[in-house]
């Protein structure tokens, strides 16, 4: 199918923030949501796809946790300050910009675990992770206010299983790369300087591929609608949209779901993975752990959807599916807990060992795949709650600052030796905390309605519907 990079001229109807009077030609388009959602998946494949793939090794591939729990908590305790601001810095930077000033920040951090390699100090992994949670909380901001915005508001779950499953399949080929290096070292304790390099490389072409992306102004949906609303705003604007964000009810509502979103990374990645297999399989249950979340993201997106024909139903229906199947998972996480309370496991499971690999592999896969449902629905619910990328920006930004403060307390609660057990039973906490609130918002906040832009503004009030004309493009 041949894509169409026929665009809208300046002075068009899309650009002046009216609708589009007719349809643009069929095909693939350049400027369509789907090529520009599929276009952020892709700079997230090679970027935070090969972040986490680094950190699903434990240690960030290191034998010793330390340098990487505390350049962790250097990296969300910034994240959680530029996740708030990003959305600001989005709708003053625009797209494009925004996610070319985060991903640098990818391959730095990276490239400060190579030095550690050879020079043992953990001052640049700390100033690299410090910079990353700034570069982070620009392009989340960026990439979220482009995948709940940009789609059409019936196919919004949709294109976030897309995203979700581009992203996280920079997961799983980041777990071969250190599966593959390090095959043949057994008994090594930190991975080899290729594969720093390999994923320096990766990193380094997603920066690149945020130069393909287009401003808001161009994107046009199939039915010749546009994506979003295109008003600039100023700094003064941001920082009073921002500071309402903390008394506005829907995002106090997904503060307890955004907390514990990646505050069970810690767990997961060091005291399960990290803790009971060898280097290698470390690596290779990274491919399965990533890709369950790719597994996980299209069956959730496909079902909110397509579930019902109520939108607040699906809503609500996938609140109680994503409640029963991450209860279970944390009953199996327990079980398994239950054998190593002491946090010591000196005898490492290999993945040829059969039987005894099976259940620690199953978990581990489980808990990408709970992942994958939990972050989805919330995201679906965000994009619910509003069309307009602006306001988006916000709300995901806030979301993001929330869940990486949390993960920033996370990674200092496994650097001082808290409990396995009590690591466990809080995650579980959070989480199950989460799921009635979340339920809440649906059913007070999500509307069968939907809108080709937002009426609502960030204080839920009512506003006019339509769009004015920008005075300039990012």
């Amino acid at each position: 199918m041949a894509v169409s990079t026929e665009l809208p001229e300046a002075g068009s109807p899309q650009e002046q923030g009216t609708e589009a009077t007719a349809p643009p030609p069929p095909g693939l388009r350049y400027n369509s949501p789907l090529v520009q959602v599929s276009l952020i998946g892709l700079v997230c494949f090679c970027c935070p796809g090969m972040f986490n793939a680094l950190s699903g090794l434990g240690g960030g591939g290191q034998l010793d946790h330390t340098t990487a729990d505390n350049a962790n908590t250097a990296l969300y305790a910034c994240f959680a300050i530029f996740g708030v601001l990003g959305g600001a810095a989005h709708n003053l930077l625009g797209p494009r910009l925004t996610l070319l000033l985060g991903s640098l920040t990818y391959p730095l951090y990276a490239a400060s675990f190579l030095y550690y390699n050879h020079r043992k100090s953990q001052t640049f992994p700390i100033i690299a992770g410090a910079l990353l949670g700034a570069g982070a909380g620009l392009l989340w901001a960026a990439q979220g206010a482009i995948m709940t915005s940009y789609p059409p508001p019936n196919r919004r779950g949709s294109y976030i299983s897309l995203f979700w499953c581009l992203f996280n399949l920079g997961g799983v080929l980041g777990g071969l790369l250190p599966f593959s290096f390090n095959y043949a070292r057994t008994d090594a304790g930190s991975v080899n300087d290729a594969t720093y390099g390999a994923f320096i490389g990766f990193m380094l072409l997603g920066a690149a591929l945020t130069f393909l992306v287009l401003p808001p102004a161009r994107i046009v949906r199939d039915d010749g609608t546009r994506a979003t609303r295109v008003t600039y705003s100023s700094v003064s604007t941001e920082g009073w949209e921002i500071l309402k964000l903390f008394t506005n009810w829907r995002m106090l509502l997904i503060l307890p779901a955004a907390w514990a979103s990646n505050f069970f990374y810690t767990y997961q990645f060091n005291n399960v993975n990290g803790l009971l297999f060898t280097l290698r399989t470390k690596g290779l249950n990274n491919v399965f752990y990533w890709g369950a979340q790719m597994i996980g993201s299209a069956g959730i997106g496909y079902f909110l959807d397509f579930g019902f024909a109520s939108r607040r139903k699906r809503g609500l229906m996938g609140v109680a599916a994503v409640a029963l199947l991450g209860t279970a998972i944390w009953a199996g996480g327990l079980a398994n807990q239950l054998r190593y309370l002491d946090g010591e496991f000196p005898d490492k499971i290999d993945f040829k060992e059969g039987r005894r690999y099976a259940g620690p592999f199953l978990l581990y896969f489980s808990y990408g795949l709970m992942d994958a449902i939990f972050q989805s629905l919330i995201y679906w619910i965000i994009g619910a709650l509003a069309n307009d990328s602006q306001i988006l920006s916000r709300y995901v930004g806030f979301y993001k600052g929330v869940q990486s403060a949390g993960a920033a307390v996370a990674w200092q609660v496994d650097t001082h030796k808290t409990s396995l057990l009590s690591q466990l039973i809080v995650n579980w906490g959070l989480c199950t905390v989460s799921y009635p609130l979340l339920a809440v918002l649906v059913l007070l906040a999500v509307k069968d309605e939907d809108y080709s832009v937002s009426n609502v503004d960030d204080g839920g009030k009512e506003k006019d519907a339509k769009m004015a004309a920008p005075s300039s493009f990012h």
